[in-house]
């Protein structure tokens, strides 16, 4: 499961960044995961409460937003959001091309970090 190693390289930057702060509780961390991440909001908030035990994360929820795919058409540059269900049959809106390249859709980013 790499949801751990994720994770937990997520409280470790949070960490430093709270620390780095003069934090004395995280609150919230609020993260986007783009949709095509396997990774479930489940299992990261399940694993973040376990590796947070005994830290100033401890308890702190995770608000996560999933970031929808988006494409680069390979012809005229055009970007463009496509559903996941759709991706196989992925065709430009501005120009009908199929040839593509992903840009975002796969990542995970710390958008912010409530700390008290």
């Amino acid at each position: 499961m790499h949801e751990t190693a994720v994770t937990k390289a997520i409280l470790d930057i949070v960490m430093r960044n709270a620390q780095a702060n003069n934090a004395k509780k995280v609150v919230t961390v609020r993260l986007e995961i783009g949709e095509l991440s396997d990774m479930t909001e489940q299992w990261i908030q399940c694993y973040f409460d376990y590796f947070a035990k005994g830290t100033i994360a401890e308890g702190a929820h995770l608000v996560i937003t999933r970031k929808p795919v988006l494409l680069e058409c390979g012809g005229c540059k055009s970007r463009y959001p496509i559903k996941m269900l759709n991706i196989d049959k992925a065709e430009c809106p501005e120009c009908g091309g199929k040839k593509a390249r992903m840009i975002a859709g796969n990542e995970y980013y710390i958008q912010g970090i409530e700390i008290v």
